[in-house]
């Protein structure tokens, strides 16, 4: 009689959980079919070269993962009033990773160079040596050398050169580069989502599985409490509401319904948001760590063997998943 009345009120409370998830796993059934999954990778490079007026701008962006966007510009002094500008086309591209642009400009000189002499520096320096040539009554001319090694009285000027259209053909070449480094990144993207989806769908299938072992455990768990209180007394059980409601929760207290139930729900949650066109990877980063916390305490309410070894296959999943997450956008 204890054992009728405790399986009916678990199979009640299974019952309920099951109906309620019937149209989540159909659900996520149809979604793992679909195609239009577009998350993007934080890995890529992009090359552009332009030539305009005998000079060649190449440009290089590489893009590695990182928590926000950050942009890391090295080019040529001559050109640093482009900076901003060029950040600014960057950011259409990219909202997270490390991106680091390479700008290099060959052939025609942006600067010319000048030579300027101090003029003034020089006279004194003449009017100095004749004086010491008279006092001292010395012979022979100043030496044209001896103005050339003097450092002081000569400079080189760099005057900066400007080019019709550097600008707007630089930011057309840094705007090809990022278009590459963006197609790079939606590629290895893709194949990232397969990973993820066929990972995801594994976890499902244990989780699934959990949910099935769960009455069976119960119901072995049940019988070795009544077994043991049987034992103790010494003959068989009266029918006691205080004998069965104790056994109800020493029962409930293995039982990872409500755990199976919100795993699911975190594997519904993954797909969904896969779908989403947007930079995705810090929700999923979430997600997975839910996933992660949900496993964990799966493992530690279980006292079923069977169930504790699908724990550390989940386990393996959910680390996988993750470290493919942290290079998503």
């Amino acid at each position: 009689m204890i054992g009728r009345m405790i399986k009916f009120c678990y199979d009640k409370v299974w019952l309920i959980a099951v109906v309620g998830k019937k149209e989540s796993y159909e659900t996520d059934s149809v979604l793992a079919k679909r195609r239009d999954i577009m998350v993007r990778s934080m890995t890529g490079y992009g090359r552009k070269v332009c030539a305009i007026d005998r000079m060649d701008i190449t440009v290089e962006i590489r893009s590695v993962n990182h928590r926000f966007l950050d942009i890391s510009a090295k080019i040529p002094q001559t050109i640093l009033y482009l900076e901003e500008e060029i950040k600014q086309k960057i950011k259409e591209y990219f909202n997270r990773g490390r991106v680091e642009v390479h700008i290099h400009l060959e052939g025609g000189a942006l600067v010319s160079r000048n030579l300027v002499v101090d003029w003034k520096l020089m006279d004194q320096y003449i009017e100095h040596l004749r004086t010491i040539k008279d006092t001292y009554h010395l012979a022979g001319e100043i030496p044209l050398e001896m103005a050339t090694g003097i450092s002081d009285l000569f400079q080189v000027e760099e005057v900066g050169q400007e080019f019709d259209g550097l600008s707007e053909s630089l930011l057309e070449t840094v705007q090809g580069a990022c278009s590459q480094a963006y197609q790079m990144r939606e590629k290895e993207g893709g194949e990232l989502a397969k990973d993820l989806l066929s990972r995801v769908e594994n976890i499902e299938k244990l989780s699934k599985w959990l949910g099935e072992r769960r009455d069976i455990v119960i119901m072995e768990y049940r019988d070795r409490i009544i077994n043991r209180i049987q034992d103790y007394l010494q003959g068989e059980i009266k029918e006691d509401a205080r004998i069965i409601q104790e056994a109800a929760l020493l029962a409930e207290k293995g039982d990872i319904t409500e755990e199976v139930t919100r795993l699911l729900s975190h594997v519904n949650q993954f797909r969904h948001t896969l779908l989403q066109q947007s930079s995705v990877g810090r929700k999923l980063d979430f997600i997975v760590q839910e996933m992660h916390r949900e496993t964990n305490t799966i493992g530690s309410k279980s006292n079923d063997i069977q169930i504790s070894e699908k724990v550390v296959d989940l386990k393996s999943e959910i680390e996988k998943i993750k470290e493919q997450v942290q290079n998503i956008e």
